[in-house]
Order: structure tokens, then sequence, then C-alpha cells
């Protein structure tokens, strides 16, 4: 197995991590509800406080931050690890947010879709056109939960759009190399679904029995949940996987390749960085680190990023 290397200790509970051409990661840290950035000497410096929940996270055509905001949660630590436990007591919904990576000002661009409030925006993939796709998971109570559902919009805040729906627990999201296709991971049935991108903001839809149009590329079973994802290079489907604490590499046209361990139940994100694209960075939010492994192939070069 490929060394795993730490980077930074005493995250509170970091996610989407951006590989930065400057060698740093810029994250969020939803616990301490702020984008952070990363440097490679594992030193933090804070870029903004979003208040809420900062949860996805992506550089737009215009070089700023967008993050998706989950509106916050409550938070609870078992077994030395910190996790959420439920929306935060202020919690009023979620929205999608522009941070400038210059001055950390933060701009709400969308909390609603028509007469729809966002709910728990959490993970975002920028298309080459300046539109992205985001998924929003919804909030889980004490006796019953938020049906989730998949969005596209513009990054000057002019329109968005619905465009699957319902979906249960919506989290990871991300694009084929050619940009054909959109993947959206379920948190608690551990399914990755495929949608094909007939154009921005357009997908084909399948008909029933899919809840909602999606085609399913692999299902995992047994005691599994999916986080955040990202796609290689070679069209490869990583997936954070939580319990287990892995990443699952899914085909690009289904079933799983392999799972990666990670030292960490909550293993929630992964980014691809370095000058190969041949490092990935990965989450474990329950422990607080960043860290660092040398991947089996190439990652994708996201749009706009660098």
């Amino acid at each position: 197995m490929t060394e795993i290397k730490t980077i930074a200790t005493g995250l509170r509970f970091p996610e989407g991590p951006v590989a930065m051409k400057d060698g740093s990661i810029v994250l969020v840290e939803i616990e301490r509800q702020t984008v952070t950035r990363v440097r490679p000497d594992g030193s933090t410096q804070v870029i903004a406080h979003t208040g809420g929940g900062p949860n996805g996270l992506a550089v737009g055509p215009d070089g700023a931050f967008y993050v998706c905001n989950n509106g916050g949660f409550m938070w609870r630590t078992e077994h030395n690890m910190l996790r959420p436990a439920g929306p935060a007591s202020d919690y009023t919904g979620g929205r999608i947010e522009r941070v400038d990576p210059a001055t950390g000002a933060v701009t709400v661009l969308y909390d609603r879709c028509g007469a729809h409030k966002l709910l728990g925006p959490n993970d975002i993939v920028f298309d080459g056109l300046g539109g992205f796709y985001f998924t929003d998971l919804g909030k889980a109570r004490a006796r019953d939960r938020d049906w989730g559902g998949v969005y596209y919009a513009l990054a000057d805040g002019s329109k968005i759009v619905e465009v699957a729906h319902p979906v249960l627990t919506p989290n990871g999201i991300g694009l084929s190399p050619d940009g054909k296709t959109l993947y959206v991971a379920e948190t608690e049935t551990a399914r990755l679904w495929a949608f094909d991108v007939l154009a921005p903001g357009v997908l084909a839809k399948e008909g029933f029995p899919s809840p909602h149009g999606g085609r399913l590329m692999a299902g995992l079973g047994g005691f599994q949940r999916f986080d955040s994802l990202a796609v290689d290079g070679v069209g490869n489907v990583c997936v954070a996987t939580l319990v287990n604490g892995s990443v699952s590499v899914i085909a690009p046209g289904g079933g799983l390749i392999r799972q990666i361990a990670m030292p960490d139940m909550f293993c929630t994100n992964i980014c691809f960085g370095g000058p190969d694209l041949r490092t990935a960075y990965l989450t474990l939010s329950g422990s607080g680190k960043l860290v660092s492994m040398t991947w089996p192939d190439p990652g994708l070069r996201l749009a706009h990023e660098f």
C-alpha cells in the first residue's frame, strides 16, 4: 500500500479540498464554519468565515471560491472523533455562497430554487461553461428527513434549476472527463448514479423504476455510506466511503474496481493535485486531518482550477 502522508492535523471536520497551483490546499472546516488554506508545511490560514456549515467547495470561472453551505450542524464527539449530529439550533436553511479569495467577503448567490428553499447544499462541480451542478442532501431530524435533489446554477447568480428530484441523501457529484455524464453518490444507500448531460443543466432521464431518472452504476451493499467523489483521468469515479473508511473506485462502465483503505471511518473527500495529478489529497474528517498519497491513476483536471 502507498504511504499515507499527514499534511495537517487539528482541523474541525474538513471537507471540500481544492488543490491550488501554489501547492496549498483550500478546504472547508464545517464545524469551524470557515474556508481555510492549508499550506504544504501544514500551517493554516482562514480565508473566510461563512457561518452555517460550509460543505462543498470549488473554484469558479472568476477565480473565486463557491461554497455549498448546508446551514449548520450540531456536533458530537464519540470515540475521539467529531461528527455531525442533526441540524444546528440556529438552522434556517441552506445556501450557495461566493467567497472572494483576496478579501474573504462572502456573498449569498442562491438560497432557493423557485418556491423551494435550499435545505442542505453539500457538494459542487463546475462545467466548462460557467455553470455548476450541486447536490442538496437535505437535513435529518430525530423522526424524519428531507428528500434531496440535484441542481444546476450559473456562477453569476442569474439562474438556478432543479435537474433531479427526489434523491435520497445525494452527496458527492462529479462530471466525466468529456463532460457528458454527471455522477451523483447517495450517502445512505452507498449507490452511485449516472445521468447523461444533454446540455448545460439538462439531463436525460431514465423512466420507471428509476426514482429520479438516473441509471445505477454501483451499489455496494453492507454497512457502507458514500460521501464526496472525484473523477480520475481515465474516467474512474473515486468515492469517499464512510463507516469502512476507504475510497471506492468505480469503473466508468459501472462496478467496483477496488477499495483503498483509510485510517478514519469518516474519509469524506478526495481531490487530485501535483504536477502530474498523481497526488490524491483526502480529508479524514473524524480525526481532523488532511492527508495525501500517490494515486494509481492520474486525476482529472477540473474546470477553472489551474
